[in-house]
């Protein structure tokens, strides 16, 4: 089976280690661990690996936040991925830091790349784990909070947060959702 794991992010330097790019820095952090590397190719860097025969494919869009379903979108159709099989990574302000919560569905709230998939997919039945980075800011400065970088004491946490994102991911392609959802969230 071919699944999608798709880490919400932007592309650029300015954005490496920002709380909205935690999508990005869980993909990279697979990467790593699955000694695999991402190549360019349309719309998006793709990294591909087998995990007991099933072919999972990690996308991060290059197609900034607010137009990533035109990436979810695209690289579903090339792949033949039905949305049972679509899994993605975004931050959530809602969360605090260093949850994640693994849902089957739901609405963006708010986040404007969850709003782009869900339009461009025509659906909100599609798979995300929200990963919690805090909603530390004062009233109209969310776009900056997300957009800031993690502090100190938040950077020594990230390696944890994204191994257990990796067990989370691996989980979902072997076990499904709703036994990754009995074992993982909180």
């Amino acid at each position: 089976m071919n699944f999608l794991i798709v880490g919400l992010g932007n592309i650029g330097p300015e954005y490496l280690f920002t709380r909205h790019n935690i999508g990005f820095m869980a993909l990279d952090y697979l990467a790593k661990d699955k000694s695999i590397s991402f190549s360019q190719d349309r719309l998006g860097a793709i990294a591909s690996y087998k995990l007991k025969g099933h072919q999972i494919h990690l996308l991060k869009p290059s197609t900034y936040m607010n137009l990533s379903g035109k990436a979810v979108n695209y690289w579903c159709q090339q792949l033949k991925i039905e949305k049972e099989r679509l899994l993605i990574l975004t931050d959530d302000i809602a969360l605090p830091f260093e949850t994640l919560r693994l849902k089957p569905k739901g609405s963006s709230g708010g986040h404007n790349g969850l709003k782009s998939i869900e339009a461009t997919l025509n659906t909100q039945e599609y798979a995300r784990l929200r990963m919690g980075i805090g909603s530390d800011f004062s009233k109209g400065r969310q776009a900056d909070f997300v957009l800031s970088n993690f502090s100190e004491e938040e950077i020594g946490l990230i390696p944890f947060i994204l191994n257990r994102s990796n067990e989370i991911i691996d989980s979902f392609c072997l076990q499904g959702i709703q036994q990754t959802m009995n074992k993982y969230n909180q």
